[in-house]
């Protein structure tokens, strides 16, 4: 069931939302060769702890499954999508690192994410990082009160046909707010005029993942991690938005 939000909640949102952007701003700083993907998390469980919020991640159990999810921060790289668990591995120039956060502010849950390049890459990681990002965008500027979420799903999925990139459809945006995971599913394809209808006081995870690639996925030993079945470059970016009378607003910023 879908669970609109008061305007008072989405305030405290836009909060936590502001708080959990400056973390992945700092965490997008240590960014280089040579830094472990342990000690981002390591270092967004400190902040988190500064700022007095918890980390809506560590020790969350997803639907379905009998393990609880062991870090703060998920850190994917390169073939990896989403979800992997920060370790030893050491990031190397041309890699791409996803940073996906949760963060829980006065009782209330945001989620956000960037892929940032590692030093000098390529173009065609360029492309991709540009071409998700974008969508977005797009994604965003389609939410809004009297669309529906096919809207959304159709406006991310025709950036990546134009670009010529894999869309994941195993993988997908989500309502947030009240938890971290709530209904609706918001995919990254879609019809327009298709799926629910999108009200005000609606707060979801819009989250583009695409592939230079296949779209198929696997989920690793680890239970958590989901790369790109033919181990193709994969790149995620992730915004909670409310959507208000007056149009969609952006709260991880």
């Amino acid at each position: 069931m879908i669970k609109l939000k008061t305007a008072e909640e989405i305030e405290i949102l836009r909060a936590g939302g502001k708080r959990l952007a400056a973390i992945l701003n700092e965490l997008k700083e240590m960014i280089r060769p040579g830094v472990t993907t342990i000690a981002l998390d390591d270092k967004a469980r400190a902040l988190l702890a500064e700022g007095g919020d918890e980390a809506s991640f560590l020790n969350y159990r997803p639907a379905g499954s009998r393990l609880s999810y062991p870090a703060a921060l998920c850190v994917s790289v390169n073939e990896e999508i989403v979800h992997g668990i920060p370790g030893k591995r050491v990031l190397k120039e041309s890699d791409l690192v996803t940073l996906d956060l949760g963060l829980k502010h006065q009782g209330l849950y945001t989620d956000s994410a960037i892929t940032v390049p590692v030093g000098k890459v390529s173009q065609e990681a360029q492309d991709l990082l540009r071409a998700t990002a974008l969508a977005l965008a797009a994604g965003i500027e389609a939410a809004k009160v009297g669309n529906h979420l096919g809207d959304v799903g159709a406006a991310v999925e025709a950036v990546a046909r134009r670009a010529g990139l894999g869309v994941v459809t195993d993988l997908a945006g989500h309502g947030v707010g009240y938890a971290v995971h709530e209904d609706p599913f918001v995919p990254n394809y879609g019809r327009p005029g298709g799926a629910e209808k999108i009200k005000a006081g609606l707060v979801i995870a819009i989250e583009p993942m695409f592939t230079i690639g296949r779209p198929e996925t696997k989920l690793e030993g680890d239970g958590f991690t989901f790369t790109t079945l033919d181990r193709s470059l994969s790149c995620h970016f992730e915004h909670t938005v409310a959507i208000t009378k007056s149009g969609p607003v952006v709260l991880t910023e």
